[in-house]
């Protein structure tokens, strides 16, 4: 039975490795860092989400080592048969008071809170208005519900309220949208969202997976930044990122809206609960993250320092003050080998190309972390100029970049997202 479908899988193989699209995984030695293990060869990971750079603070493996002391290695269990301990009920009181909101629930990752929110909340007399670039999750989250879906135009303010009133027989009506896009580094524009949600009656949903932690006066994502962390409906967002880098995620919301997703959210119901040493660990997360904005100051200064200096070499950046930054190339066998070369010169980064970014926008998406120093920017920069002369990269190839760039033509994201 499986000769056939082994040639067919084959087949698909193939041809992701002939469109160059492979993804290799690289194994790392130690833990989440600054700087790496990669190959047996020490390098500068300028790529990873730790944008506070905690995935190896001693405070936090010290919180999860004593954890597992305390409170064991697993549940062996989902929540409401005998998987909820006393720090997993502290932790969703914390992220509540955190974020704002009435009350919030646990996932084992925000991939699953975002696909265990729209069938729960959402039906056939329901519309769903989502941003065509939102995360996959959110889309495949999306998908599980049997509301009806329109899609909007990248924080094309015009073209959502077009949708909203095309969705203006639906009983109710939720705008979901990333709170920042990754690819991208670009910021919703949640003020504006937030009025048009007012004017047409409908809800707000943010996945702030790319800024809870960092962004904002205290760290409180995307919302608090905008000025409408009191008008968002819906937060989700992952501790897989700046809150520790391990794994986990949640959903903080209306008192009404968590109850609901406790009785039916089905990746809550039917998923083991978060290990104890995670909950510790993002516990700890949270106190250093409210206790000072020494890390967010640095991610800061770091993320400006990294533009600053690679502006004045002459590469083309996404515009922007988040840490995610992107460097844009165009030409994709050309940035997978800048990507390589940067490599060679002991900096680890990572090239995107179709069909994960519009065709002709490959770039190199760097990631800044708190972790960082100065001289470690300044060697990253000096890296990609190497690396951008070794392929020859031209003047003209920039110039072609820049011209898809402003063309700000996405509907070849579409064939990711097509429902």
């Amino acid at each position: 039975m499986y000769g056939t479908f082994k040639d067919h899988v084959a087949g698909e193989l193939a041809a992701i490795e002939e469109a160059g699209l492979t993804k290799h995984e690289r194994g790392i030695r130690g833990p989440q860092s600054a700087e790496i293990t990669a190959d047996g060869a020490e390098v500068l990971n300028f790529c990873a989400n730790n944008y506070l750079g905690l995935a190896d603070d001693p405070r936090i493996l010290d919180a999860a080592t004593g954890a597992l002391q305390e409170w064991g290695y697993g549940l062996a269990s989902v929540r409401f048969i005998c998987g909820t301990q006393e720090q997993h009920l502290e932790l969703e009181r914390r992220l509540a008071d955190f974020l704002g909101t009435d009350e919030a629930i646990l996932y084992s990752s925000c991939f699953d809170a975002n696909g265990g929110v729209f069938e729960t909340l959402f039906s056939a007399e329901d519309a769903i208005i989502s941003d065509e670039l939102n995360h996959a999750s959110i889309i495949d989250g999306i998908r599980l519900s049997k509301a009806r879906r329109l899609r909007y135009r990248n924080r094309d303010l015009a073209d959502l309220e077009e949708q909203l009133r095309a969705a203006s027989d639906a009983r109710h009506r939720v705008i979901v949208t990333d709170g920042v896009f990754s690819m991208d580094g670009y910021i919703a524009p949640l003020a504006e969202i937030c009025d048009l949600a007012e004017r047409y009656d409908a809800l707000v949903f943010v996945d702030d997976s790319h800024a809870v932690g960092f962004v904002g006066e205290n760290g409180r994502g995307t919302p608090e930044l905008c000025g409408v962390a009191d008008r968002v409906d819906i937060y989700t967002g992952t501790f897989g990122k700046a809150l520790g880098g391990a794994s986990g995620g949640y959903v903080a919301s209306h008192a009404e809206i968590v109850a609901l997703l406790r009785q039916r959210s089905r990746p809550y119901l039917f998923s083991n609960t978060l290990a104890p040493a995670i909950v510790a660990g993002t516990l700890t997360a949270l106190d250093l993250v409210e206790g000072s904005a020494d890390l967010r100051s640095r991610l800061r200064s770091n993320a400006a320092l990294f533009r600053e200096r690679m502006e004045a070499e002459g590469f083309d950046l996404l515009p922007g003050e988040h840490p995610i930054v992107p460097v844009m190339f165009g030409d994709a066998a050309k940035t997978a080998r800048i990507a390589r070369e940067m490599q060679e010169r002991g900096v680890y980064v990572t090239a995107f190309s179709f069909p994960v970014v519009p065709r002709d926008l490959a770039r190199i998406r760097v990631q800044l972390s708190a972790a960082h120093t100065p001289e470690q920017v300044e060697r990253c920069v000096a890296a990609f100029v190497a690396a951008r002369a070794a392929v020859a990269y031209t003047r003209v190839q920039r110039k072609s970049c820049k011209e898809v760039l402003a063309k700000k033509s996405l509907q070849e994201y579409l064939c990711m997202h097509d429902e």
